[in-house]
């Protein structure tokens, strides 16, 4: 008899040994965002500029669609070369191509969106910049359907119509490309360009040609220009503490 209990006391052991809670998961660590010390960061300036003769405006031929031509009575020109007074050159996207490796950027937050509008028969803005993973948001502000077709190569290309007064669309590139060239399959003039990064220095010259990267931590950088017609052009740059530096880029024709 004292055999069989015993026999019975190390099943009993047995089975509770056995409904044991598993050991607790491990909780995985929190991705090591580099964040830049705004007390140390820095500004990179400049201007760009176009150093041959002023390109002649060349006129677009938009008649195949009346409400295009009513909205732009006065004309539609090309402005892919948009060169102002002084040689200033606009829609020049400027980012910094080396000097973060081994830094990993935090997304931006999630309602961060950047639009590009569908406007006058023209997208506005004709070249911008974003970050991977961030909102790329499209409206249309015309009375006409129009079509966006950004022709990734990185990213998943797409290609979506959007009628008068359809809510805007909303879209993300996983990966980092530039430049990106956005097309209308309705209107072939319409043109536009994305630069997606994984970091946030970058910018797009404005009409007088300027440009601003703020925040940027010390070290030595290469700064890239991207022009769609004139190509690239890059700058070695040192960036001290707390400093503001001024650089140029100047493209001549035909490169």
């Amino acid at each position: 008899m004292k055999h069989g209990l015993a026999c019975a006391t190390v099943l009993l052991v047995g089975a509770g040994c056995s409904n044991a809670p598993p050991p607790a998961a491990k909780k995985p660590e929190p991705p090591a965002y580099f964040k830049a010390d705004p007390q140390t960061g820095s500004t990179v300036s400049g201007k760009v500029s176009f150093t041959g003769p002023r390109p002649r405006r060349v006129a677009i031929e938009i008649d195949e669609d009346p409400a295009c031509a009513r909205m732009n009575k006065a004309g539609m020109f090309d402005d892919s070369v948009a060169v102002q007074t002084g040689g200033a050159l606009s829609n020049v996207f400027i980012h910094v191509t080396k000097g973060l490796e081994g830094k990993r950027f935090a997304p931006p937050p999630e309602g961060e969106a950047v639009t590009i509008d569908q406007k006058r028969c023209q997208f506005a803005p004709r070249v911008l910049g974003l970050r991977v993973g961030q909102t790329l948001r499209v409206t249309n502000s015309d009375p006409v359907t129009h079509n966006i077709h950004p022709q990734a190569r990185m990213n998943r290309e797409w290609n979506q119509s959007q009628p008068e007064g359809a809510p805007a669309l909303e879209r993300k590139f996983a990966r980092p490309e530039t430049m990106i060239r956005v097309k209308c399959n309705v209107h072939s003039w319409m043109r536009a360009y994305v630069g997606a990064v994984e970091h946030p220095y970058f910018a797009v010259t404005g009409a007088d040609g300027s440009f601003e990267i703020r925040n940027l931590p010390p070290g030595d950088y290469t700064l890239e220009a991207w022009h769609e017609k004139l190509g690239t052009r890059e700058l070695q740059v040192h960036v001290d503490p707390s400093s503001t530096k001024t650089v140029a880029f100047s493209f001549p024709p035909g490169v």
